[in-house]
């Protein structure tokens, strides 16, 4: 029987699966639904990635190891219990925080990762290989750089210039249009009645129209947003994060070039040493790698 490797990405959204075999043919990219993942019961977490991984790998291959990205992995004592969980059902696995898939995505072995997706999170490693983490706090009470909010951002920004008086540049008209409603107080509505990622996020580029429509309120929000990836690569380079890349990752960074290049500037104006990088392939390749090095097959 041919042995195989995969590489697991369990986001908040949807679970990606690559499987490959030893000589680095793949032999698929696969997405499940992943609303009702939740790492914690560690036990419930590994029955729910078995099953799914079962469902990804062809029949007549036997997978010897996975490297798994988990959104929710935010210790390594938490990672390394689902690690024991997942031997338990005989699965051979190195688990990380899905964060971390960046860096050996990129195929390198130390630097820092960011992700400006829905939410917003920096992850790295000191010289003794202990992984640190900046910001992923969640969009409600942080995460400025991920699309939620940025949107959470943009309609307090919006809604505070209305109730002052100043005249709309563009953002407020440009949210306006995004969530179909007909006035502020409809937009406050809208936003509250439904205080969601799901419902926030979508409507980011709508903060990005307006900056791209000349307001100077959506530019200011867009700025708040770029210090504060900026500010999560501060925060771990000062405890200690080891590598001279940084890698990119995430449905903002990868789709707004204007964001990417406020990202960018932040970072070479701070840590000339550091290059910032795009995440190329898929996080999911990550775990690939990391399985990899697991089995001595890298």
């Amino acid at each position: 029987m041919i042995e195989v490797v995969a590489g697991i990405d369990a986001g908040g959204t949807k679970l990606a699966v690559r499987v490959e075999t030893l000589d680095g043919t793949r032999l698929c990219d696969k997405e499940f639904p992943a609303e009702d993942w939740s790492a914690s019961p560690v036990d419930t977490a590994a029955t729910w990635l078995r099953e799914r991984l079962d469902r990804a790998v062809p029949a007549g291959y036997r997978m010897l190891a996975a490297g798994i990205g988990a959104q929710g992995c935010d210790t390594q004592k938490h990672c390394a219990e689902l690690e024991t969980a997942l031997a338990e059902q005989g699965l051979r696995a190195v688990v990380v925080n899905d964060a971390a898939l960046l860096v050996p995505a990129a195929g390198l072995t130390e630097g820092i990762g960011v992700i400006s997706g829905t939410g917003a999170i920096g992850v790295g490693a000191n010289a003794d290989g202990d992984p640190l983490f900046a910001g992923g706090w969640g969009w409600v009470i942080g995460d400025e750089a991920g699309s939620a909010g940025i949107v959470r951002l943009a309609t307090v920004a919006a809604l505070t210039a209305h109730d002052e008086g100043n005249p709309d540049d563009g953002l407020l008209s440009s949210l306006l249009r995004a969530f179909d409603v007909d006035g502020p107080e409809a937009l406050a509505r809208k936003v509250n009645d439904e205080a969601t990622a799901e419902n926030w996020g979508p409507h980011a580029p709508a903060v990005f129209t307006a900056v791209e429509d000349g307001s100077a309120l959506a530019g200011e929000v867009v700025g708040a947003a770029a210090d504060h990836l900026a500010a999560l690569v501060r925060r771990l380079v000062t405890r200690g994060a080891v590598g001279k890349d940084v890698v990119a990752a995430g449905s903002v960074i990868t789709g707004q070039p204007r964001f990417e290049a406020a990202f960018r500037a932040r970072i070479g104006t701070a840590f000339p040493h550091l290059t910032v990088t795009l995440l190329e392939d898929l996080p999911v390749a990550g775990g690939v790698a990391l399985a990899r090095r697991h089995t001595g097959n890298a």
